[in-house]
């Protein structure tokens, strides 16, 4: 799969710590660039027919649709298209205007993930975001209008402007508006954001853990009693929406990132990033060398990774597999520290496969780590 990644924003949201600019004067050397790193790195991948292609960032919708058009030819001149490829391209909801809309239907874009994050204005000032609320439901609908079915959007819970009437609203908003699929994320305070700003100085409270824990709960027992699968920690989905790309990355399979901060896994052991930094990238790129780091995965760092991923989704982690894969020393390490938590009932195995019960979903993160290799 092939992850090519946008470094523009009209805006910094408050939360975000993701690599961007909010100045588009290199929008055309940036286009240049990532177009030649395709071709550069055209042999990285083992299989050249992609069953995803996704353009994240930042935000991919900055760009205009004959843009958009313009790296996918690219794209084709190196790659072929499986007959069921996903191809997703981010979008924030001020961006979905006809026009663009109109322009993206004209290719082959068949999924837009949208971040919408709240449908209640409060939350969408103190996350700065470029829309309101009423931006939000209608760049939904008008998206619907012009054929694309395919949509996932995103949704923040926890945020100190919210509260548990609001959040239900927000899902039942989300559902009344017919969507298939959902990314749902608690807020956080990241460093050098100015939510962290603002909560070091006490203009904004600090999210409440207990609050996000009851809303996520409450947002699991919500959408699953309206047909979605809850199939990762911070993912649902209606059957057959699940998201290919993302999943992809959940069953450790191979994947290329294109352009500057994308990262790159080669599906066994070696790991790669591009340098987070416009000027850096571009003039790298321009003088025909690859602007990133590579990284050799030991064995305590695959170990470590098969079980912090696997064990955010609903297929757990593949025992054969985690078998075949280890030494003897890495398994007596696994059956040791693993015995404690299936006693504990937060660990459990089904059909050869290693799961955090639903319920315990959101400490995950920790009991994967009891479970790693220091």
């Amino acid at each position: 799969m092939l992850y090519i990644h946008i470094p523009f924003c009209k805006q910094k949201c408050s939360y975000c710590n993701f690599h961007f600019s909010t100045s588009l004067k290199l929008k055309d050397a940036m286009l240049d660039a990532i177009k030649k790193e395709i071709e550069l790195r055209k042999d990285e991948l083992n299989d050249k027919r992609l069953k995803s292609l996704y353009f994240g960032g930042g935000t991919p919708s900055v760009l205009s649709g004959e843009d958009i058009a313009r790296l996918i030819d690219e794209v084709l001149k190196y790659f072929s298209f499986d007959e069921n490829i996903e191809i997703t391209l981010e979008a924030n909801p001020d961006d979905l205007d006809s026009r663009f809309l109109k322009q993206l239907s004209q290719t082959p874009i068949n999924r837009l993930s949208i971040g919408t994050q709240s449908f209640y204005d409060e939350d969408l000032k103190l996350m700065n975001r470029a829309h309101d609320a009423s931006q939000a439901e209608d760049s939904i609908k008008r998206a619907q209008d012009f054929g694309f079915q395919n949509l996932s959007i995103d949704l923040i819970y926890g945020s100190p402007t919210s509260n548990f009437e609001i959040w239900k609203g927000n899902l039942q908003k989300t559902i009344a508006l017919e969507i298939p699929h959902i990314s749902s994320y608690a807020l956080t305070v990241e460093p050098k954001t100015a939510l962290s700003s603002w909560v070091k100085s006490q203009k904004v409270k600090s999210p409440e853990e207990q609050l996000q824990n009851e809303a996520f709960h409450y947002m699991s027992d919500f959408l699953k009693e309206n047909g979605f699968i809850h199939y990762e920690i911070s993912n649902f989905s209606l059957p057959n929406f699940e998201s290919k790309h993302n999943s992809a990355y959940w069953k450790y399979q191979e994947y290329l990132g294109i352009g500057p901060s994308a990262h790159s896994y080669n599906g066994c052991d070696r790991r790669s990033w591009n340098v987070a930094n416009n000027t850096h990238y571009i003039q790298a790129i321009e003088g025909n060398r690859l602007a990133l780091e590579t990284e050799i995965l030991s064995e305590k760092d695959r170990f470590n990774e098969m079980l912090m991923i696997g064990l955010r989704t609903i297929w757990g982690v593949d025992l054969q597999q985690l078998a075949q894969t280890f030494s003897e020393e890495v398994l007596r390490h696994y059956q040791k520290e693993v015995q404690a938590k299936i006693a504990d009932g937060l660990l459990v195995v089904e059909d050869n496969y290693l799961k955090i019960p639903e319920k315990h979903w959101f400490l995950a993160d920790g009991i994967a780590s009891d479970l790693f290799l220091v």
